[in-house]
């Protein structure tokens, strides 16, 4: 993984010593790349491989350097991901910490679609402008959660975690994704135009691919009422930057952005200049004390792994 001080953050807090009484783990076994003589020395008698954010591509070379190895444990989405041939890691078991990653950008989400209900944002701007009492039955007769629509764009790992997560809220929740039913999470399934239409907030959840690309343009944000609120925590790919530009600029729509494309923008990208749009640098996913929930998460698959056991999470083909 990189920067090699990541593992540090990752197994804090007592679980580096909890993975050392498991397996032998070697003096210099965090690496950053596979090209050098603590690399090859590792890999050689190495059965555990764990991943992390920033580790370089496996290829089949690496592999070859490592015929021990018996499965890669990835403190992220999906180790299957950092194989250049999946087919050269046949016999290796794969898991991944998607689902321990997945909670904190559903959090996130959530969050932001509780406040985007009380329009905290606005009503912040508000306050300071004015610097004095506020009648929040006037002001704000607008706000609120009850009984509020809101859209889940996408039922992927963190998208159901929202799913879930909302169900302890007084909202209408729809969800968009052709692949899923969405009467599994106890909601009511739509086509995205009509989930743009009625929703007062939407979430967006879907994964990266040749048809999501774009997915939210300048046709899905018209269809938003005024005063609703775009969330993005998925990928800045999915979303049409410039027709989202134009609807803020018009003042119709609100939004939160924690990916962008480019990530992060360039100073002079006028959406840094806009009031009603939030922006936050990419701290959906774990970050701080989150990053042990990964470690837990690695720790509790190498010891099934000693064990004899298959790991709790086994990729199998690609995950949405």
């Amino acid at each position: 993984m990189s920067p090699p001080h990541l593992a540090e953050l990752i197994f804090a807090d007592g679980l580096a010593t909890e993975l050392a009484l498991l397996v032998d783990v070697p003096g210099s076994a965090v690496l950053d790349h596979f090209d050098s003589p603590a690399a090859e020395s590792g890999l050689a008698d190495a059965q555990i491989l764990i991943t992390g954010w920033g580790c370089p591509p496996i290829t089949p070379q690496v592999l070859a350097s490592a015929p021990r190895l018996r499965a890669i444990v990835h403190a992220g989405g999906s180790a299957a991901q950092l194989l250049t041939e999946p087919g050269s890691a046949k016999g290796l078991l794969l898991s991944n910490a998607g689902e321990p990653n997945a909670l904190p950008v559903a959090e996130y989400a959530v969050a932001m679609i509780l406040l985007a209900g009380k329009d905290a944002a606005g009503a912040e701007r508000l306050y300071r402008a004015r610097r004095t009492h506020l009648d929040r039955e006037i002001e704000f007769a607008h706000t609120g959660n009850f009984r509020r629509t809101v859209g889940v764009v996408g039922a992927s790992r963190v998208g159901r975690q929202v799913l879930r997560l909302l169900r302890d809220f007084d909202l209408e929740v729809l969800l968009h994704d052709p692949y899923v039913d969405a009467g599994q999470f106890g909601v009511e399934g739509v086509p995205l135009g009509e989930l743009m239409r009625r929703s007062d907030v939407v979430t967006l959840h879907q994964p990266v691919t040749q048809e999501t690309i774009g997915m939210i343009g300048s046709g899905e944000l018209a269809l938003l009422r005024d005063g609703a609120t775009l969330i993005n925590t998925a990928r800045g790919e999915v979303l049409d930057q410039d027709a989202l530009l134009a609807e803020l600029r018009s003042g119709r729509l609100r939004a939160v952005l924690d990916v962008t494309t480019p990530d992060p923008l360039p100073p002079d990208h006028p959406l840094w200049e806009v009031p009603n749009l939030t922006l936050t640098p990419h701290i959906a996913g774990s970050t701080g004390s989150e990053l042990r929930r990964l470690g837990q998460h690695v720790v509790d698959e190498v010891t099934r792994l000693v064990a004899g056991q298959r790991p709790l999470v086994l990729e199998q083909g690609e995950q949405r």
